[in-house]
């Protein structure tokens, strides 16, 4: 390079003063949708439509976008049935939670017929996380509408979630005009310590219940 072209650039620079540094990242979150046996189609298609609305809406699009989130979404059930449907991505524009949410409602089913392992899920998703390090927080959103039958304890990995920094938040999906059986069982043994159950009266109740949450896990902890 020319002394004098070298010169030239080195003074603007200076002018321009430090570089800014980048903006960093709020918030990892994995959406993890129960696939089980439990789950039949409709309700499958209800939970992906609803996982798609709620990643749509203008408000939770805009909080993902302010935080520079990376997103990813999981679909669990058994044990060995655990599957990275959408890889981690950053939405660092509303525009692209929107293209996520094209995505997400389009999603095939991963298992099916198959038994409920929340403990063999959270295993699988601590080491999920090993390349969202910049993140300030790691969030696993996870939703259910049965207890555990099969795999190891929920809670011990729970607790080695909860000791690597990993929040777990569910939503629990129980049968309208029933109790809360699977509401108690995800406050109890499956949520970290700060966590929190939020319950969806039905499936037909999944997508407002979802944005709820997601509004309040992107935007009340930066408040």
């Amino acid at each position: 390079m020319d002394g004098r072209l070298r010169l030239t650039l080195t003074l603007i620079l200076a002018a321009a003063g430090p570089a800014l540094p980048a903006r960093g990242c709020d918030i990892a979150l994995m959406l993890a949708i129960d696939v089980s046996g439990s789950i039949d189609r409709g309700e499958y298609r209800l939970q992906t439509e609803g996982l798609a609305a709620g990643l749509a809406d203008p408000e939770v699009a805009a909080a993902l976008a302010a935080g520079r989130a990376l997103v990813a979404v999981v679909q669990w059930s058994s044990v060995g049935q655990q599957r990275m449907v959408l890889p981690w991505t950053r939405i660092a524009e509303p525009a692209e939670a929107a293209r996520m949410a094209q995505e997400a409602a389009g999603l095939p089913r991963a298992f099916a017929f198959s038994d409920t392992a929340p403990g063999d899920f959270v295993a699988w998703a601590m080491p999920q996380f090993d390349g969202t390090g910049g993140c300030r927080r790691r969030v696993i959103d996870i939703s259910g509408d049965g207890p555990i039958n099969a795999g190891r304890p929920v809670t011990s990995q729970s607790i080695a979630a909860h000791r690597q920094g990993i929040e777990i938040n569910a939503i629990a999906i129980e049968e309208p005009g029933a109790g809360i059986p699977i509401t108690e069982f995800y406050r109890r043994y499956v949520i970290t310590p700060g966590g929190f159950v939020v319950t969806a009266r039905g499936l037909a109740d999944y997508a407002p219940t979802l944005r709820m949450k997601l509004l309040r896990e992107i935007v009340a902890p930066t408040g």
